[in-house]
């Protein structure tokens, strides 16, 4: 749970640390940023918006982190196993 720990702030601080890159990239692809009032940033929709932006961002970056558990074997049972299979074997 440590190691998980750990992985999830690396995430989120880089996602945090990513998110001015990723707003450059998109300038440059040509997405301009939304020119709002003040009014318009008070509604509830627009703050919902944000949120929503924001939380699948983290969600999305904690889901790359787990990406490495994909490769992960489970060594701990294979020599479990291995062992147990030595002992069952007549001599």
């Amino acid at each position: 749970m440590g190691c998980a720990a750990i992985g999830n702030l690396i995430s989120d601080v880089a996602g945090v640390g990513m998110g001015s890159y990723v707003e450059s990239v998109a300038r440059r692809l040509g997405f301009k940023e939304p020119s709002l009032t003040p009014e318009q940033m008070a509604l509830s929709s627009c703050r919902y918006a944000s949120n929503a932006g924001a939380a699948s961002g983290v969600a999305f970056g904690c889901l790359l982190g787990m990406f490495p558990l994909l490769f992960y074997a489970d060594h701990e049972n294979k020599d479990k196993e291995s062992q147990q299979e030595v002992e069952v074997k007549p001599a």
